[in-house]
């Protein structure tokens, strides 16, 4: 039995209209319950208090949709019950500014609660050998948990920019939903679908000049929320590694988080200590403004997107095409700081300095 347009989409639209009219009751909310982000240091790319208080729109198209359409399936519990808690724990920081070591601690606590409620990755698949890689209680525990806290943290981190995350979230829920929907799970097909919506239906309030920030609610939220519906069987197959499609559809996220990790310990600092040089922080210092920045991410992820679907479908030369391109492009952001741009003026030259020859042809 195959899935409808309709069922589909309806997930999707239901998501987007909640969040859309929640958005703005946060907007009115936030300045009264002290939720806002004031620019107090160079980090931040904005310079007058906004509300982050957004991510009550995402959850709230989130958990009210799924609760419509995909709430049937007992792996679904694990992934609400997880959601909610990572909800909370980041609505707090955006109130209060928790340390790291309760942050970190209370996203533990929400990946073993889905753990707990059958969130599970159980298998790999074996390249060097037929069947699959199955694994112990113990590894089964520590890869799934470890993968719920690093994507969690790798949309966080990158939620630097006005509709950055939520664009990116919006464009790898796209893609999973559709390498799902190809393989056959309908379940994990209409939560990311909803997943998508809650992001989009955010989005034209968040993209710049931004009226409302989603906060650690909201961005910690999406990232879990992708991890766990991701495991949830939508890429298990014999042809497939559980956890590669939404890596490559991650791809951005997790290599700027991994950068952040690799530049921090190399300077003796706290992987958890904020520096204004992420990707995003690196194509604004190259010279794009903030909409051009984000159009540019949101390329790159449309990119490894697209090759998580084609490696989804075994066309792997076509993948390592992509791959290329990508790599080349965010190579070129990470090496150019824009401290050697030439502006057009300066290239223009005086007609006193040229020969008596050009003169003639000026």
């Amino acid at each position: 039995m195959t899935a409808t347009s309709i069922e589909l989409w309806a997930p999707f639209l239901v998501a987007a209209l909640i969040a859309a009219a929640v958005t703005p009751l946060a907007i009115l909310i936030a300045p009264k319950i002290g939720a806002m982000d004031i620019p107090k240091d160079n980090r931040r790319v904005h310079n007058k208090p906004m509300p982050r208080f957004g991510g009550i729109a995402i959850f709230a198209g989130m958990i009210i949709a799924w609760a419509i359409f995909a709430v049937k399936n007992p792996a679904m519990h694990g992934v609400m019950v997880g959601s909610a808690i990572i909800y909370i724990l980041g609505a707090v920081d955006d109130l209060k500014n928790l340390r790291p070591l309760v942050k970190f601690s209370g996203q533990l606590l929400a990946a073993i609660v889905a753990f707990a409620l059958g969130l599970r990755i159980q298998f790999i698949t074996n390249w060097f050998g037929s069947g699959n890689m199955i694994f112990g209680d113990v590894a089964c525990f520590i890869i799934t948990v470890i993968w719920l806290v690093a994507i969690t943290n790798a949309v966080n981190l990158i939620d630097g920019l006005d509709g950055l995350a939520a664009g990116i979230a919006a464009i790898s829920a796209l893609c999973l939903a559709y390498v799902a929907y190809i393989h056959g799970q309908y379940t994990s097909t209409i939560a990311l679908m909803v997943l998508a919506g809650s992001a989009v239906g955010f989005l034209p309030f968040n993209f710049n000049p931004a009226r409302i920030f989603m906060g650690d609610g909201g961005s910690q939220l999406l990232g879990f929320a992708i991890a766990a519906v991701s495991i949830m069987g939508a890429v298990k197959s014999a042809t497939l590694v559980v956890v590669l499609i939404p890596a490559l559809v991650l791809g951005l996220p997790i290599f700027d988080t991994l950068m952040a990790i690799i530049r921090r310990t190399a300077r003796h600092q706290s992987i958890g200590t904020a520096d204004k040089e992420h990707l995003h922080h690196r194509i604004l210092k190259a010279g794009f403004g903030q909409r051009r920045a984000v159009l540019l991410m949101y390329c790159v992820s449309g990119i490894m997107g697209i090759m998580a679907i084609l490696y989804s479908r075994s066309l792997y030369v076509e993948c390592i095409g992509l791959l290329g391109i990508a790599v080349i492009i965010v190579g070129v952001i990470m090496t150019d700081t824009g401290h050697n741009k030439v502006s057009l003026r300066g290239m223009r030259l005086k007609k006193e300095d040229l020969s008596e020859e050009d003169k003639k042809y000026r």
